[in-house]
C-alpha cells in the first residue's frame, strides 16, 4: 500500500505531504508524491509555478515542485504526471484529478492525503482537485485544510 500526495506547491500541499509523512512513520507505508504537470500555461501561471514574465517550461516546473516536495518529505518518491486525454471536453482542473485518481488506483493507495480548503464542502468550487479525488470509495482520505 501507498499513502498518496497529489503536490502543487502550495501551502496545502506541503502540509498534507508533512502529514503523510508523519503517518508513514507509523504505519511503514511508502509516500508518493504526484505533481500533475499540464501543458496549460495559464493554469501554471494561476497556481504561481510561473511568473508572468517567465516562459513556460514544464519541466522547469517539474523541478521545482520536486525540490519542494523534497524539502518538506525527503523520503518520499516524487512522480511527475502529465493529464491524460479524457477523448472529451474537459477543463484543466479535471484533467488533473482524473490522473491523479488514475495513479491512486494503479498504486493502491491507501490514503490520498489531499490539501484543499474546499474538499468535502456540500459546494465545490470548479478549481478545486480535492472534491473529485475525495469522491473516490477506493481509498481513504485525509483532508488537510489548514496549513
Amino acid at each position: 500500500m501507498v499513502l498518496l500526495v497529489p503536490f502543487d506547491g502550495s501551502d496545502l500541499a506541503k502540509a498534507a505531504l508533512s502529514r503523510a509523512a508523519e503517518f508513514s512513520e507509523l504505519t511503514d507505508e511508502p509516500v508518493l508524491v504526484v505533481s500533475v504537470v499540464t501543458g496549460d500555461e495559464e493554469f501554471a501561471r494561476d497556481r504561481g509555478w510561473v511568473d508572468e514574465d517567465e516562459p513556460y517550461d514544464p519541466d522547469a516546473v517539474a523541478d521545482r515542485l520536486e525540490a519542494a516536495a523534497r524539502a518538506v518529505a525527503p523520503d518520499a518518491t516524487f512522480r511527475r504526471e502529465e493529464p491524460t486525454d479524457a477523448g472529451m471536453v474537459a477543463t484543466t482542473t479535471l484533467d488533473v484529478a482524473r490522473t491523479v485518481r488514475e495513479v491512486a488506483h494503479e498504486v493502491g493507495a491507501s490514503v490520498v492525503f489531499v490539501g484543499s480548503e474546499n474538499a468535502g464542502r456540500v459546494s465545490t468550487p470548479i478549481a478545486s482537485v480535492g472534491s473529485p479525488v475525495s469522491e473516490d470509495p477506493d481509498y481513504d482520505v485525509h483532508i488537510v485544510r489548514h496549513a
